[in-house]
């Protein structure tokens, strides 16, 4: 089978698609035939500054072709979606049951590796700011496929005001078209008037001006992988917060409440009221043009590789 693999640290200029073994599904585990790959960004900040080279893993959906040992709740031939932690840019890739889930008929591929995790973690961002009806909300790397699906969240959960913020002005229609009132540029002076809850998916040096377009008693929502810091004083002024969120707390410890939600997230996709963009589906070969695509944040919604 075909596999992406790197040998060093770099940019998206060190992948490349080799011949490997097939692999073999453990106890728990499903051996998926891939026919849709998410790209997303953690995985681009692996390949870039990573302590070492690692397999890659990530969104993967297709069928499934084989079962571990004492694997209950699928069958082979059945349509799923769910993470690769390792090998997962890959024409077969190992999913363990815990992360697995059906993909409905009415949806592809693409849709499912563009929808299920990246709303879910929207989702669950935007619950954990406690929006009330009629509150302001902002939501940073709005063009994402994460970001795009939150500004719908926002949109549907009754924000009186719903503010994108993006790097480039020219992502400012897609954003809108997903629900955005304004569009504000990473850059600009001032990111209009202060906002109720702050979404924040990008972390880093972004974190300060988030912060700063907090209204008084308003909520920032933390769920990106940059990092960064937060000045208690610009909290303190405010009488602001900063909440962590964190997907796969709610997946280990509340599976009941993270099936709930991803059921009811496919219903809304199924009736129309949730839309999973999608940026561009290239083919696996290509893997060095989606990392930079997502990399250089010139996407629009979801980069997804198909085998």
């Amino acid at each position: 089978m075909r596999r992406v693999r790197y040998e060093k640290n770099g940019g998206p200029e060190v992948l490349f698609v080799e011949q490997a073994p097939e692999p073999e599904p453990g106890p728990g585990e499903l051996l998926v035939r891939c026919e849709a790959i998410g790209v997303t960004l953690p995985a681009v900040r692996k390949v870039r500054e990573g302590k070492e080279p690692a397999p890659l893993g990530g969104e993967v959906a297709g069928t499934v072709v084989a079962l571990g040992p004492g694997t209950s709740g699928f069958a082979v031939g059945d349509r799923v979606t769910g993470l690769a932690f390792a090998g997962g840019y890959a024409e077969l890739a190992v999913v363990h049951r815990a992360t697995a889930s059906h993909v409905p008929a009415y949806a592809t591929a693409v849709d499912a590796v563009a929808l299920v995790r990246s709303g879910l973690v929207a989702r669950g961002a935007h619950r954990a700011g406690r929006p009330v009806a009629g509150e302001s909300v902002l939501v940073t790397a709005a063009a994402s496929a994460v970001g795009g699906l939150a500004l719908q969240y926002a949109r549907n959960g009754g924000a009186s005001r719903v503010v994108a913020a993006v790097g480039d002005p020219a992502k400012a229609d897609f954003v809108r078209g997903l629900g955005a009132d304004e569009v504000v540029v990473y850059g600009d002076a001032s990111w209009g008037e202060p906002v109720d809850v702050v979404l924040d998916g990008v972390g880093g040096a972004l974190l300060a001006p988030a912060v700063r377009a907090l209204a008084p008693g308003g909520r920032l929502v933390a769920f990106s992988s940059g990092g960064g810091s937060v000045d208690a004083f610009e909290l303190l002024v405010r009488s602001a917060s900063v909440i962590g969120f964190q997907m796969a707390a709610i997946a280990r410890d509340q599976p009941e409440r993270y099936a709930r939600w991803r059921e009811e997230q496919w219903e809304a996709f199924r009736s129309g009221v949730l839309r999973a963009p999608v940026h561009v589906v290239l083919p696996l070969a290509d893997v060095a043009r989606a990392h930079a695509l997502v990399e250089g944040r010139v996407n629009c919604g979801k980069v997804v590789l198909v085998p």
